[in-house]
């Protein structure tokens, strides 16, 4: 006689905790305990080995990029969280929330792997998290799970007091090291000698050109943007930040993402003709004069490693093998991918439409593949997947591990603050006049779709607490 075991709340969690796990997923696929292909398999070590190794920015999706001289590096994770299991760090964690309540808050960017989204009072996209980081204006620490530029971000509009920490100060963005302070400065010089005095206003009211800096990027340049009368916009509310732009500037320069700006634009209506790359190795960008009076968007040459692996082919080939696919992809993809999908948005927006849809539907998501692999864990009634099928997180949100929250929130338990971010005042006041130009450049309640999609109009709304 055959006997059932209650399935209890407590094995439902972990068994959508193992299915939601990239990490899991990546100790199977290099140990042939499952059928798969990952982009390397040094994403199966721990980060803290790469720590130690020469600069870079580790396994993953920007592991080819070049890292510029003098990025953050993280210093030796103590052995007793290196040599941990994974249920000893979990229990590390929720042992030293509980003992610090109050006086710590965990955000955690929705591309983190799961094993640390889990511990996590806020979850969200960029814009969100910048919402969040405000709301908690009590506690003594923020801790970040997520990437320096948003660590920065977070320091500059929390209060004085309060210590913004990032886990491990290694974890970059390899797409913001792609706008570095000098060659924007220079860039913006040689626009000048093009447009003349950048302060002047035409008949319109309008200046010659408005810097625009996407919020992956440092805060040097968020200063910059700050003090030459720009603002700084995120995927959520990038539509509304250009309208704000083109009412003040004839032009728009737009960085660090061309993808972005170029998705963007083109979809307010602006022609590709009109949005020239600026190269910041060549004279002028690359393009001549004449080609610059003519623009309405300037876009910088760079771009996300994470969404550049998405193509159109593998667009067509879900269509293939899941009639009715419903394609949803990040507007940092690039154009031909975004045109070809169903509909473009923001984390959030991917998460809204999901949540909105009906049972049964399928859908292919090309954003960073935790995400993805959470939603499809948290939506059984649907049938969710990456569009590439090969594994490759954002190596930089992957630098954070469980065992570097765990060492950061014990010093905390100890008295200590360990990798504060800090944000110098004579670049944090500028770069805070552009972030809030940004969160007051809230996106509309309803995002559209484009007409005859399937997919439900999606909500971008404030981050809320986990659970809630």
């Amino acid at each position: 006689m055959s006997t059932t075991i209650p399935v209890t709340t407590a094995d439902a969690e972990r068994r959508i905790r193992d299915a939601a796990s990239v990490d899991r997923s990546i100790r199977l696929i290099t140990t042939g305990a499952a059928r798969g292909e990952t982009c390397t398999p040094d994403l199966a070590r721990g980060p803290w080995e790469f720590d130690r190794g020469p600069a870079g920015y580790g396994p993953g999706s920007s592991m080819g990029d070049v890292i510029p001289a003098g990025a953050p590096r993280q210093g030796a994770l103590p052995a007793k969280y290196r040599e941990a299991s994974a249920a000893e760090l979990d229990e590390r964690v929720r042992a030293a929330k509980a003992t610090l309540g109050d006086r710590v808050v965990v955000l955690g960017h929705f591309y983190q792997r799961d094993e640390v989204v889990q511990h996590a009072d806020f979850t969200g996209d960029s814009f969100q998290l910048a919402n969040a980081a405000k709301s908690k204006p009590d506690a003594e620490a923020i801790v970040f799970c997520g990437v320096h530029f948003m660590a920065e971000t977070a320091d500059m509009l929390s209060r004085p007091e309060q210590a913004v920490i990032l886990p491990n100060l290694a974890a970059g963005c390899s797409m913001a090291d792609m706008a570095d302070t000098s060659s924007v400065e220079e860039c913006w010089e040689q626009l000048e000698e093009v447009y003349g005095d950048l302060t002047a206003v035409d008949e319109t009211g309008r200046v010659p050109v408005i810097p625009v800096t996407y919020m992956n990027s440092s805060a040097a340049l968020k200063g910059f943007v700050g003090r030459n009368g720009g603002i700084v916009c995120t995927s959520s509310n990038a539509v509304t930040v250009l309208e704000w732009a083109f009412e003040r500037g004839q032009r728009v320069l737009f960085f660090p993402d061309q993808h972005l700006g170029r998705n963007t634009a083109k979809a307010m209506g602006v022609p590709l003709e009109a949005m020239p790359m600026w190269n910041p190795r060549k004279p002028l960008g690359g393009s001549t004069a004449e080609e610059l009076q003519d623009a309405r968007v300037i876009l910088w040459h760079g771009f996300c490693s994470v969404h550049k692996r998405f193509t159109v082919d593998q667009i067509e080939q879900a269509r293939r093998d899941h009639p009715g696919v419903q394609v949803i992809v990040h507007p940092e993809c690039p154009m031909p991918v975004v045109d070809a999908a169903d509909a473009a948005g923001s984390t959030d927006f991917i998460v809204k439409a999901i949540q909105a849809a009906p049972a049964g539907s399928t859908f292919a998501i090309g954003t960073e593949i935790n995400l993805v692999q959470r939603l499809a864990a948290e939506h059984p009634e649907h049938t969710i997947f990456c569009l590439d099928p090969v594994v490759c997180p954002c190596s930089t949100m992957y630098r954070i591990h469980p065992g570097y929250l765990a060492w950061v929130l014990e010093e905390l338990v100890a008295g200590r603050v360990v990798n504060r971010i800090e944000v110098a005042d004579d670049v944090a006041e500028p770069a805070r006049v552009a972030l809030e130009r940004m969160l007051a450049a809230k996106p509309p309640a309803s995002v559209t779709v484009p007409a005859g999609s399937t997919i439900a109009a999606a909500t971008d709304a404030a981050a809320a607490p986990v659970g809630a």
